[in-house]
């Protein structure tokens, strides 16, 4: 079948603008040319460097990429050669007339302001960095990291001046990325963030795995505290300390870039990004929008959402460039997938955090799976799987993984299994790729899956961490078995708990009242599960093993 040939009301070919030229912009571009071979296409772009891999600048900055020119290798000439695509860039688009169809652009070389007509308008207009309410932060050594020249300033910095101490503010995947970067340059360097846990994104039973590695790689880390001055060789924080710092990177978020949406009347959504249909559209006719700039809905809930990723800003904006030409791409959702590296750990997440989940009134059960993503005798090392689930239907709501190896493949394998609406018990039955360089004979993707089935459905509830806490501190009457050897114990154990060994449990069971909460624990949870499974034979009603067992435990009470 032939693509469809775009024209417009009147019969004469259609002329496409598209303002931006990143990753949205360059996608819808190429995708209305494969559609539409007779369209004019023409993109404004207000910076000097186009479609982008803003991703990897953190590894230039650090040296691992040796050329910046490896992220920009696409420049208008490319994209008049290859696609027909005309791009103008240093011309900033200054407003959309939407009833007359126009817009006004400003040629920021010649000052020169012009208008151009549309058929069909794109807009890509992207984010820009947020900068928190802190004096001074236009002094030279002061950074946020948006775009390519920012990136060039940043590096042209430190061979400039040779920074010794750096501070970042905020710890997202980006502030994470370039603390790794600064640190193998030989730059000592702090994170400030101001909320209680690095990572906003993780729940803080997982953030304490990333907050171990962090100090295990020296990095200085303050959180609850935020900076509220910069000076010329050091950042005063919101207690009145003062921290060295010859360079300050500002990592606290983006905003979407909706000013020329807001003044040309295109709706906001509840986000305060542009809103758009499932094909892009926005309220006003011939109108499209599309990557960092609008509001997403998530896959799960059906709710807006703002998650701003180039893998989505691509994915919107070929949906926007296949609409704008006839076609019927639409937009499914995000479920806020995320993966980065930090020094040599892997952390990555998915859909719902346990945070959000009870926010929005799921009744969930929780797991925390500690498995190697291969078996020891091949070099295997160990994961950690928090696996959110919905106890009603039995639906995956979420997970989070923190490992070195094989954590790329086990997250794209939960991705697929949300994204169709898997219920917990479902993994245990995927046929997975099994050979000892890759993985155990049972995934630990199945692994998680079993877990969470046997806490909903085959009646071995899980306690986390934090829900030991809380019956400990209740006064409620429990009973605590710590089922590993002795010598186990006595290195570590909680406190309250009683040493029986699994092996011994059957003979040297104590007599509890079958209405008493009992919870049972070893080093990951396997082995409290035995426990819990010997228990519930002998007819006790309420036994909980301890999710992730004291491993888990000890990383949650580290924190305190």
């Amino acid at each position: 079948m032939y693509p469809v040939i775009a024209t417009n009301e009147r019969g004469i070919v259609m002329r496409i603008i598209i303002i931006g030229a990143v990753a949205a912009g360059a996608s819808s571009a190429a995708k209305a040319r494969r559609n539409s071979e007779e369209s004019e296409i023409i993109i404004y772009e207000k910076d000097n460097f186009i479609s982008y891999s803003g991703c990897g600048m953190p590894y230039y900055i650090g040296g691992e990429i040796e050329s910046a020119d490896a992220l920009t290798p696409r420049d208008p000439a490319f994209f008049k050669s290859k696609y027909n695509v005309d791009i103008y860039t240093l011309h900033e688009v200054l407003s959309i007339h939407p009833d007359e169809k126009k817009i006004t652009i400003r040629n920021l070389l010649t000052d020169e302001v012009f208008i151009d007509h549309y058929d069909q308008l794109v807009l890509a207009t992207g984010a820009r960095a947020v900068i928190p309410p802190i004096k001074d932060t236009d002094l030279k050594h002061v950074f946020a990291l948006r775009n390519i020249n920012d990136m060039n300033h940043i590096k042209d910095y430190i061979n400039s001046y040779h920074p010794e101490s750096a501070v970042i503010v905020g710890t997202g995947f980006i502030g994470l990325e370039v603390c790794e970067n600064l640190r193998n340059l030989g730059i000592s360097t702090t994170l400030i963030e101001r909320l209680p846990q690095v990572t906003p994104g993780l729940d803080p039973d997982m953030a304490v795995y990333v907050e171990e590695h962090l100090r295990n790689k020296d990095i200085s880390l303050m959180t609850e505290i935020s900076v509220k001055e910069i000076s010329e060789n050091y950042v005063i924080l919101s207690d009145d300390t003062k921290l060295t710092a010859d360079m300050v990177l500002l990592s606290t978020g983006v905003r979407p870039n909706i000013e020329l949406a807001k003044a040309a009347g295109i709706e906001l959504g509840e986000t305060g990004a542009i809103k758009v249909n499932s094909k892009m559209e926005t309220n006003r006719k011939n109108i499209y929008a599309c990557g960092d700039c609008i509001e997403q809905f998530h896959v799960v809930t059906g709710k807006p959402v703002y998650r701003p990723l180039g893998s989505t800003a691509n994915k919107t904006g070929r949906i926007a460039g296949d609409n704008i030409t006839g076609g019927n791409l639409e937009f499914r959702g995000v479920l806020g997938t995320g993966i980065f590296k930090i020094f040599d750990l892997t952390v990555a997440q998915t859909g719902l955090s346990e945070r959000e989940a009870h926010e929005l009134g799921y009744n969930i059960a929780v797991c925390h799976n500690i498995k190697p993503n291969k078996p020891e005798y091949m070099g295997g090392k160990e994961m950690v799987i928090k696996g959110i689930a919905d106890k009603a239907t039995g639906r995956l709501l979420g997970v989070q993984i923190i490992g070195y190896e094989g954590v790329d493949k086990r997250i794209d394998v939960f991705v697929t299994a949300i994204t169709f609406k898997a219920k917990v018990e479902d993994l245990f039955h995927l046929d997975l790729a099994y050979a000892p360089p890759f993985s155990t004979t049972k995934d630990p993707v199945m692994y998680t899956g079993m877990i969470l089935d046997n806490a909903i459905h085959k009646g071995r509830p899980l306690l986390t961490a934090q829900e030991l806490d809380e019956l400990i501190e209740s006064g409620e009457k429990y009973t605590l078995i710590d089922a590993r050897v002795v010598t186990q114990y006595e290195k570590n154990h909680i406190e309250s708990a009683k040493s029986i060994p699994h092996s011994k449990l059957r003979s040297e069971l104590p007599e509890i009242d079958q209405e008493e909460v009992v919870v049972t624990y070893c080093n990951k949870g396997v082995t409290g599960n035995a426990a819990q499974n010997i228990l519930m034979g002998r007819g006790l009603k309420k036994v909980y093993n301890l999710s992730g067992g004291q491993k888990q435990y000890s990383k949650t009470q580290n924190k305190k």
